[in-house]
């Protein structure tokens, strides 16, 4: 693990001549290397399904080394799409015609095996909150599972549940049913990721626990690679999860989080309209979660 700073220069968007850009997505550039792929986290931020013209420096550094943590700590649980995080056996792979500037892409580059991408989110809950306490408060649902009632806003849930989303790479993700999610992709693979979500995130919870976190809820996401199924992407990392510190929590609030709810909490007071054009973030927004991002870092890495 490479150590990160919250004082350099931000990246917004990668530019590497001799590469085939596959994709750019909210956060991530995507580079084609025919087999494999190279991912590129930049500094970029998305809110409300818009990128924010407010960069966070070192976000894309503490994405992808909290990614490749979890992908080495889970590789014999459940298999993935990572080879490496570490610039000069990447730069190697590239070969002399690429060059990598390590003072932009070290530590933010990941070398992964290209896979055929199920067009799923694979969301595990562990508590009641987001989206899940909103469809409860209405249904006494969430995604189709029927939960106790009396519930209340971070209620520990009796087990995790599994409530897949559709996958959208423009947009905002739709929740779904287990039942619609065998419909769109088979019964067998639904269950599979089911069993692979459930399973990930009970070994990370406990680990996270262990570090005084809880993994409230999070997603994955998973491809095949010569017919089996991986995990691609990013990890357990604060865009794909919320997790909560477990000496603030408190049942019946919406506790502070690791992830990006701290800026959605600003758009929400200044009353922008979630429409173009994205404002600015004050500079106390930015590094407020900037430090909250190096924080959790910090304490993923606890021993």
């Amino acid at each position: 693990m490479m150590s990160v700073s919250t004082k350099t220069k931000a990246l917004t968007q990668s530019d590497i001549p001799g590469l085939k850009l596959l994709r750019r997505g909210k956060v991530r550039d995507v580079y084609d290397l025919g087999d494999k792929l190279l991912i590129v986290a930049t500094d970029r931020l998305s809110a409300f399904d818009n990128i924010l013209p407010t960069p966070i420096p070192e976000k894309g550094r503490i994405l992808t080394q909290i990614s490749g943590f979890w992908f080495k700590k889970t590789k014999g649980l459940v298999p993935n799409h990572f080879i490496t995080d570490e610039l000069p056996y990447i730069q190697k792979a590239l070969g002399a015609s690429v060059k990598l500037d390590p003072a932009l892409y070290d530590g933010r580059c990941t070398l992964a095996w290209k896979a055929e991408r199920i067009d799923a989110e694979c969301v595990a809950r562990g508590y009641l909150a987001g989206s899940g306490w909103k469809e409860y408060r209405q249904t006494g649902r969430v995604c189709g599972h029927v939960l106790p009632a009396g519930l209340s806003e971070a209620s520990k849930l009796p087990e995790p549940i599994f409530t897949p989303a559709t996958k959208n790479d423009t947009g905002h993700d739709e929740n779904i049913s287990r039942e619609k999610l065998a419909e769109m992709i088979g019964k067998d693979t639904a269950m599979e990721l089911e069993r692979l979500t459930i399973k990930i995130y009970n070994f990370a919870s406990s680990y996270l626990r262990e570090r005084g976190l809880i993994l409230a809820d999070t997603k994955f996401e998973f491809g095949r690679k010569d017919g089996q199924l991986i995990v691609i992407d990013e990890m357990l990392t604060p865009d794909s999860s919320r997790v909560w510190s477990e000496a603030k929590y408190k049942v019946g609030s919406s506790p502070a989080s690791y992830d990006k709810q701290f800026v959605r909490d600003h758009l929400e007071s200044i009353g922008w309209n979630k429409q173009p054009p994205v404002p600015e973030l004050p500079a106390e927004v930015a590094e407020g979660t900037a430090r909250r991002y190096h924080e959790f870092y910090e304490k993923l890495l606890k021993s």
